[in-house]
């Protein structure tokens, strides 16, 4: 029996064929996407598109894979009536490529109903056009299904989105098992962004200094990648991407997104992220759930539908993005966290850098469960997309990480304690800038137990010591490791030094 029950005919032969079917409009051409998705849309008063949908957040609590989680007979029937209804109604496909690596490249093939072709529009404007290649993986994506039901079929490759019209649901089918695949090669996929920054050594020489940035969606992730740290020729840095990544054996972080960035936008500014500002404000922007008015006027800044408000923004449309999406080598790691407990920054040990992936600290957003935005969350490889075991996938990290001898960082971009400190994007980017440097001078602190900066150029690190913005602060971090301790237990896969290495 195979993920979908005793098919006649393989699931992927089931769905139309896009060429002849007579119900499909096949890989329509930008333009005609939006011409179609006119309906739904207000145009902004800088000539882009700007769509609301009835779901502005992904329904996790609604989506289950054959890896993970057993399927019923229920769950059989959503899949098949997907598959059904794709071959009856008057649909959209389009094909797009997935990563440019040799070794990480994936067609992709999204259906979608044309009086949602908003949703085909945005996804398709993420990724390269198809070279005509035979796709790997598919989603039938319905909006309009009476139930919202997510259903994921890894080994065949297949997604069904049900019942929800948030592009983001689209983006993610994909990207999921971009990771998935990338794992079953002996990778692991990263939910990460890739950058490149060239910079002056101590001694002032140039060097190139790989870095990437895993967090959750809406920590900083977007900022921190695509900023420019405010270098000068012949320094520099080049964005490769923002979202997922697949980091290869061989230490290539391989790219997913090769067009565009889905960025949140919630008090975007122009002073913080200019970059970000100006893509975002762009004809070629896709805007959704941005508080818009009837006569275009965009107001970043107001959360009238959501907080989890979203743009599509165009690659070339970064100064900072560079042409490829691949980094050739990691040299530095830096998990983002807004744990209040943790200094600005801190250097991770190997194990340490495995309990740092493990525990994925951060606070909910409005991206992932908008009920819980600002609780304190653990999401392991601040990653809610994996598919398999967690702790292996600790211990794949664990091995990686060893083997290709990376440089392993927590970076915090909220606040100290209750909220006495705030950790700002200028002190975020001084950081990051001055670690590719190699210009931050590290002490062993008894106090805190971590490895952390005595002096960073630019920045009065003093004031960032985490025990004098926390009242108790010996209580408070014994009791943030007995939570750690006892989170790592619960993962029966996970080998014994990672949970020894508790911070």
């Amino acid at each position: 029996m195979s993920e979908t029950g005793t098919e006649s005919r393989p699931l992927v032969r089931q769905l139309p064929d896009p060429t002849a079917a007579s119900n499909v409009r096949y890989n329509p051409s930008l333009e005609e996407l939006r011409e179609l998705a006119e309906p739904d849309e207000t145009t902004t008063e800088f000539g882009s598109a700007s769509y609301v949908s009835e779901v502005r957040s992904r329904s996790a609590d609604r989506t289950k894979n054959t890896v993970d989680d057993e399927f019923t007979d229920r769950d059989h029937e959503l899949v098949d009536d997907a598959i059904d209804l794709a071959g009856e109604r008057e649909m959209l496909c389009v094909d797009r490529l997935m990563g440019r690596h040799p070794n990480a490249t994936f067609c992709c093939r999204l259906f979608v109903p044309v009086e949602h072709a908003r949703i085909a529009y945005a996804w398709a404007s993420l990724f390269d056009p198809s070279d005509g290649r035979d796709p790997d993986l598919y989603t039938v994506h319905l909006p309009d299904y009476d139930e919202t039901e997510i259903r994921v079929l890894p080994d065949t490759g297949v997604t069904t989105v049900l019942g929800t019209d948030y592009i983001g649901e689209a983006k993610k089918s994909f990207l999921r098992l971009f990771m998935y695949r990338i794992k079953q090669q002996g990778g692991l996929g990263l939910h990460a962004g890739s950058k490149r920054a060239r910079v002056r050594d101590d001694d002032g020489e140039l060097q190139t200094v790989g870095q990437v940035f895993m967090g959750l969606s809406a920590t900083g992730k977007s900022t921190l990648t695509s900023h420019g740290c405010w270098l000068e020729e012949p320094e520099g840095t080049a964005m490769l991407q923002d979202d997922v990544c697949g980091l290869l054996s061989d230490g290539t972080v391989a790219g997913s997104e090769g067009k565009g960035l889905f960025i949140k936008t919630i008090g975007l500014g122009e002073d913080e992220q200019p970059e970000l500002y100006e893509a975002a404000t762009a004809e070629s922007a896709i805007l959704e759930n941005v508080a818009v008015d009837d006569d275009g006027t965009v107001h970043f800044d107001e959360d009238r539908y959501t907080s989890n408000s979203r743009a599509i923004v165009q690659r070339d449309e970064l100064e900072s993005a560079d042409d490829e999406i691949d980094l050739g080598r990691m040299d530095q790691l830096f998990f983002i966290t807004r744990n209040p407990l943790m200094p600005p920054v801190a250097k991770l040990n190997r194990e340490q850098a495995a309990v740092a992936f493990m525990l994925g600290e951060s606070i909910e957003t409005s991206a992932g469960d908008p009920a819980r935005a600002g609780e304190s969350i653990r999401v392991v490889g601040t990653n809610p997309f994996i598919i398999g075991s967690e702790g292996e996938e600790g211990n794949i990290f664990h091995e990686l990480i060893d083997i290709l001898d990376i440089d392993c960082y927590v970076i915090n971009t909220g606040y100290l304690g209750e909220k006495s400190k705030d950790i700002g994007v200028t002190e975020s980017v001084t950081i990051l800038t001055e670690a590719a440097r190699g210009t931050i001078q590290w002490t062993d602190d008894e106090q805190t137990d971590l490895t952390i900066p005595t002096s960073i150029p630019g920045l009065d690190i003093e004031d960032y010591y985490v025990p004098d913005h926390v009242d108790d602060y010996e209580s408070a971090l014994a009791d943030l490791r007995a939570e750690r301790r006892d989170y790592l237990a619960e993962f029966d896969d996970l080998r014994q030094e990672i949970e020894d290495a508790v911070y």
